[in-house]
């Protein structure tokens, strides 16, 4: 692992050491078991790997978007043996996606934790409305990121939400955001009472929030689950959210 997965692995298990795919040989490996995220090459380079020490291979989904694309690098396609997915949304993707493939259902053990950890929250104070930044990758042609033109949308039509006058807008920057990202798009709006959030954890941000928007983030998800009103904030000239959980509220198609 690497990058921030590896920053929680070493804070949840501190005497266990972590390799790379440099030092991967899977010598001894019955079994690979690998996330599937996009935004590195480290799990594709151990698929290959499996692939080529005849070792049986397992990739976990756990999201709803770009299903085919996850195992894609520089034109060449690595699939596992098999799929896992966590629900049953992604469940009737990935069938669809890999057609005669093996796919599982597995529980998500980390929502049910972190639901259970957003349970035991209080929610005190002035009301909060938790909003969880990620990286969106497209401009929709205009020039500036998407992340930050959902910001501004979303901005555009807090009028229209209903939400009280006393509620504190908390960004939660994705892991991957260099500090200070979002630094001046806030200065830009001394008349919105805004913060930057600080939780350790995202269960202890919405624990807090009675109410959490964002594009098309997995906490957009978990919020659901944790009974939150949950906002999806893509302006409407971006594609449509690809998130098909029922219950998320559009914010570009309220004034449909």
């Amino acid at each position: 692992m690497q990058g921030p997965a590896q920053t929680l692995w070493n804070a949840a298990y501190s005497g266990i050491a972590t390799h790379d795919t440099l030092e991967l040989t899977l010598q001894g490996a019955g079994l690979l078991i690998s996330g599937t995220g996009w935004a590195s090459d480290i799990e594709h380079q151990a698929r290959r790997l499996a692939r080529s020490r005849g070792v049986r291979s397992v990739a976990v989904i756990d999201h709803w978007v770009n299903y085919a694309e996850r195992f894609v690098r520089n034109g060449e396609t690595v699939w596992p043996d098999e799929f896992w997915v966590t629900d049953e949304y992604a469940l009737e993707i990935a069938e669809r996606s890999f057609p005669g493939r093996t796919v599982l259902q597995v529980p998500n053990r980390y929502v049910e934790t972190q639901l259970r950890e957003i349970a035991r929250v209080d929610k005190t104070g002035a009301p909060e409305l938790l909003y969880v930044l990620e990286p969106v990758r497209n401009d929709w042609g205009r020039g500036t990121p998407g992340e930050f033109q959902a910001l501004d949308y979303f901005v555009s039509r807090l009028p229209s939400l209903g939400l009280p006058s006393t509620a504190v807008i908390c960004l939660r920057p994705h892991p991957s955001d260099v500090p200070g990202k979002y630094s001046d798009w806030i200065a830009r709006h001394p008349h919105l009472n805004l913060r930057l959030d600080d939780s350790v954890g995202i269960a202890q941000a919405m624990g807090r929030a009675s109410w959490v928007a964002g594009c098309e983030s997995f906490a957009l998800v978990l919020a659901l689950r944790a009974g939150r009103k949950v906002y999806c904030t893509l302006p409407p000239w971006a594609p449509d959210c690809r998130l098909p959980h029922r219950g998320i509220i559009y914010v570009a198609k309220t004034d449909q």
